[in-house]
């Protein structure tokens, strides 16, 4: 059994080993990203397990001042953006500290379900966070295979 102090720690410790993935920048006009990092994702592509949630932590900095944002999650296949639910969209119950503040550092948290009807592909994960004009403040895309 692991210590109750040591069990907290563990999902920290498994957030700080991340290895930063290499992502593609599809369109982040009104914010810049620093890092983005997927957990578990030891390899890229990253392989999603069906039944298994993902956490998903972006670093980023804002070009602009806004009182919100929202994420939409796409799988991108064959060049068509087909949306990909996640349990909070919204980027202010999501680490962000509303309202977004222009020249600030913001790590935005969330999670990326992989529900078990989901097939078995290779596909792109697209990441937007749009802020409260619906402008981009990032955009992120990275391949995966989705596992059974």
């Amino acid at each position: 059994m692991v210590p109750p102090p040591l069990a907290l720690l563990l999902p920290l410790l498994a957030t700080a080993l991340a290895e930063p993935l290499r992502f593609v920048d599809c369109g982040s006009k009104d914010g810049s990203i620093q890092e983005v990092n997927v957990s578990p994702c030891p390899t890229q592509p990253c392989q999603l397990v069906k039944g298994t949630s993902y956490s998903i932590n972006v670093t980023f900095s804002s070009k602009i001042e806004s009182q919100g944002s929202k994420a939409k999650v796409y799988g991108e296949m064959l060049h068509v953006d087909i949306p990909f639910p996640i349990p909070e969209p919204d980027g202010c119950k999501s680490g962000i500290q509303c309202p977004i503040q222009k020249g600030h550092s913001y790590s935005y948290l969330n999670k990326l379900p992989v529900k078990s009807e989901y097939p078995s592909i290779k596909l792109i994960v697209k990441w937007e966070l749009v802020d409260d004009q619906d402008q981009m403040l990032f955009c992120w895309k990275i391949p995966v295979q989705i596992t059974s």
